[in-house]
């Protein structure tokens, strides 16, 4: 099994935050660095996916800027979804011709390590078929959206910690109407410790890629 190190930058702006991926990916492709996960959250940002009939903004992109909003084009799968503080965030790059894994197994196993750390917090989470992702009943609590160029992913999931919901309600969660968003504070009636939820997400990452190590910047 290839070796693989975990990157935790804590609050990162999300173009920056897409940089860093963008170069790690060509490195990855070199040969030139081993498989990576970053593990951040982002300042309040929309992104729109690949699939443009799931991008339905409810305001435009001067009202939500106003209210401290970035918006950002993006080639992932998927459509809008939406990233703030108290958000995991988690970013592999894997060679997944390496480790053997199709990208739907690929997505499979990230839901996996989802579903276990949500579970370490009391909270049972399940996915339906067809729609990549994490769901406490019909609420959705994590978003999953790839992209692979050469066998190399970037992009990755998001599972909402202790982030403030509301940035959901200005667009239409993955294109899909009458979809509400919740959360790991939601769910449990108390608030959740994101710092505790990166330290169990750090230890449950290393299990399913067999880690090499972290990284903390």
């Amino acid at each position: 099994m290839a070796n693989m190190e975990i990157i935790n930058l804590g609050i990162t702006d999300y173009r920056k935050a897409l940089s860093i991926q963008t170069d790690f990916v060509q490195q990855r492709i070199a040969g030139q660095i081993s498989d990576k996960i970053v593990v951040l959250e982002h300042p309040p940002t929309i992104t729109l996916g690949a699939r443009r009939w799931a991008n339905k903004l409810l305001a435009d992109t001067e009202s939500l800027s106003k209210k401290g909003i970035d918006v950002v084009k993006i080639g992932r799968g998927g459509g809008a979804t939406a990233h703030n503080p108290g958000q995991l965030v988690v970013y592999p790059i894997v060679n997944l011709k390496a480790r053997k894994l199709g990208i739907s197994e690929f997505v499979r196993q990230l839901e996996a390590i989802g579903i276990e750390l949500l579970s370490e917090f009391g909270l049972k989470c399940e996915r339906k078929k067809g729609l990549p992702g994490l769901w406490v009943g019909e609420k959705k609590i994590a978003s999953i959206g790839i992209k692979v160029k050469k066998w190399t992913t970037y992009h990755g999931m998001a599972i909402n910690i202790e982030n403030d919901l509301s940035i959901f309600d200005f667009f239409v969660p993955c294109g899909l109407d009458g979809v509400v968003m919740t959360s790991l504070t939601e769910q449990v009636a108390q608030k959740a410790d994101i710092n505790k939820a990166r330290k169990a997400l750090n230890i449950i990452i290393k299990k399913h890629f067999d880690s090499g190590g972290t990284d903390d910047r």
